[in-house]
């Protein structure tokens, strides 16, 4: 029952992804190329997200959680492979173990880098072998926090192009390292994205997203996101 149970988890996940997945659509964008890895498994039935805890010793957003990932490196052929050779050095995931299932919309750090997020589902009995370098933590949360969560907050920040926004922020209490881990910026992003995607359902926040059409508002969004960042740029010359 376990593994019909967990097999139709993934296949409904599967089918929800694949319909959001928006290729390399946005591969064109004159922006340097980074990508992140969504890492899902399911555990005692309900879907799980890897996440990592950057080192202490990183110059860029010490002690941040994030995805796996990183910048694009000439060797890579496109998005996922960036992502997956990112998570092999990050957190010994190797390639093969990852069933990738999709890109979902970019979104721009703080660099301006175009973040790509792949989704990829991985075995819950993947053990973390954390470099030390870059990762100072490994943890799995429910998917579903990022809809429903127990602690939740928004964070004004300004955009990269100089407007007043505000970003998600979720404290999550982590019971097997006794841990609080607060996951905010792009990552919350990331998850929140993909946690509507799947479930298909309103979160208890407000997102600024139109939820019956959240494919295109979210590409809408984006679009507005990086046209702001190219009047920014002719704006400097």
């Amino acid at each position: 029952v376990l593994f019909a149970s967990r097999k139709s988890i993934k296949e409904k996940a599967r089918l929800r992804l694949r319909e959001f997945d928006v290729g390399d659509k946005f591969s064109h964008l004159p922006l340097p190329k980074a990508s992140v890895l969504l890492p899902l498994m399911v555990r005692e039935g309900q879907l799980h997200l890897l996440l990592t805890v950057r080192s202490m010793q990183l110059r860029r957003s010490p002690g941040e959680v994030c995805f796996p990932g990183g910048k694009c490196e000439a060797t890579d052929k496109d998005e996922i492979d960036t992502a997956l050779r990112e998570a092999k050095e990050e957190v010994g995931l190797q390639p093969d173990k990852v069933e990738v299932i999709c890109r979902l919309v970019p979104g721009i750090d703080k660099m301006n880098h175009l973040v790509t997020p792949v989704v990829g589902f991985i075995e819950d009995t993947f053990q973390a072998i954390p470099n030390p370098d870059e990762v100072s933590n490994v943890f799995v949360m429910p998917l579903e926090y990022f809809v429903k969560p127990l602690n939740y907050k928004t964070l004004p920040y300004k955009t990269s192009s100089g407007y007043l926004s505000w970003m998600h922020c979720f404290t999550y209490d982590d019971h097997e390292h006794k841990m609080s881990f607060k996951i905010w910026g792009l990552t919350a992003h990331f998850a929140v994205l993909l946690a509507l995607v799947i479930f298909g359902k309103r979160p208890t926040f407000e997102v600024d997203y139109d939820l019956d059409n959240l494919l295109s508002s979210s590409e809408n969004k984006f679009m507005d996101l990086y046209a702001s960042l190219y009047e920014r740029k002719k704006s400097n010359l």
